[in-house]
């Protein structure tokens, strides 16, 4: 049903509230309050009351997480509208900083330090002047309406952000129907390339998913590199995976058919088409 108003608390504001509204926005361009909300906002299915409340209950739109148990696993109102949509287990594979931000809102800095294993002073270090700004400038407001400045760049950042989740698990579904793993060897040593053919029509970025899809097949401890096409050209791009040294492109720089090679090894482009040709190429790089 249509949410004619997104309701979060008031005061101080955090990551996990600002982006919740900011995912809502995007499938719901409703204006934002920001007070207690009462108890019939809280039966209102169309007012969508995100952190506070103290009631999950997506059936009305309702989504807060500060009553759940003190040893519950780290869950944010952000946490609790992406499950809603059916995007959380994507987001949590494809956004990095995800699951940081659920224990940086349930635990705290210093428990969060603790869990990433670095020490609390990184957690200062890693703030931004956006985060800064942007959260304060949402702390300030009382109500947001389409056309304001806050507004429309909260817009922004959930459309990006629900684009990224969506966009991403069609690339890797495409990458799975098209790309093959190749085994080779040189001096005995085997090892694993990712290639990635040619498709019609080209993707704009052939090489975007490549690494997420490696991992979400569990061999990102057996790939050493790529192959996919250029972009720029009717040939290849070859580079390391996770900036694996065993390949060292550097080696295949006198290639007539490589007109690119980086001087730190970690990348090259070549005209060759032909995968027989991709293969000897990739396997002149290999080092060990």
């Amino acid at each position: 049903m249509d949410i004619t108003s997104i309701l979060t608390h008031p005061g101080g504001a955090h990551k996990d509230d600002f982006l919740a509204c900011c995912v809502l926005l995007a499938l719901h361009p409703a204006p934002i309050l920001r007070r207690d909300p009462s108890a019939d906002d809280l039966a209102n299915p169309a007012v969508c009351v995100l952190d506070v409340g103290h009631d999950h209950n997506p059936s009305l739109n309702n989504f807060d997480h500060h009553q759940f148990p003190r040893d519950h696993s780290p869950t944010c109102s952000l946490s609790l509208v992406l499950r809603h949509l059916g995007l959380y287990e994507d987001a949590r594979r494809f956004c990095d900083w995800l699951e940081p931000a659920e224990w940086l809102d349930c635990r705290g800095a210093k428990d969060t330090a603790s869990w990433l294993g670095v020490r609390r002073e990184i957690m200062d270090q890693l703030v931004s002047p956006i985060d800064v700004t942007m959260l304060r400038r949402f702390a300030l407001a009382d109500r947001l309406d389409p056309g304001m400045p806050l507004w429309e760049c909260m817009r922004m950042i959930g459309e990006d952000l629900v684009d990224h989740v969506k966009s991403l698990r069609e690339r890797l579904d495409f990458i799975g129907q098209h790309s093959e793993f190749w085994d080779l060897e040189s001096k005995g040593k085997p090892f694993r390339v990712l290639f990635m053919p040619r498709t019609e029509p080209l993707p704009s970025e052939p090489s975007m998913g490549l690494e997420r899809f490696i991992e979400s097949q569990d061999m990102a401890g057996d790939v050493a590199g790529l192959v996919y096409p250029d972009r720029r050209g009717t040939g290849h791009g070859l580079s390391r995976y996770n900036d694996d040294v065993r390949l060292d492109f550097t080696r295949i720089a006198s290639c007539p058919d490589v007109h690119f090679a980086h001087a730190r090894g970690f990348i090259a482009k070549t005209s060759a088409v032909d995968t027989a040709r991709l293969k000897d190429l990739v396997t002149a790089a290999w080092v060990v």
